[in-house]
């Protein structure tokens, strides 16, 4: 049976690094919610928190526009490697 989880039971791969890029970059999950609006993507900062927390799956529009406004590439917001 397939199962859409982590192994540590989370719903998306790419919250453990949008939280660490977010604090990174000094901003809050509003400020992040707000950026990525401007940018084109109707988004809260309730579903920051729920995909930073791993509680929400994570569309591949989602990805791209995460990693524009946190400037990194798709491919970091998706390494296995947590940090």
């Amino acid at each position: 049976m397939f199962i859409n989880k982590t192994k540590d039971g989370r719903n998306n791969i790419c919250g453990i690094f949008v939280a660490y890029y977010r604090k990174q970059m000094g901003i809050s999950q509003r400020e992040l919610a707000d950026k990525l609006q401007i940018n084109g993507l109707d988004i809260d900062k309730n579903a920051i928190q729920r995909i930073e927390s791993g509680q929400r799956f994570v569309t591949d529009i989602e990805i791209i526009k995460l990693s524009n406004v946190l400037n990194v590439s798709f491919q970091e917001l998706l390494n296995c490697n947590e940090k």
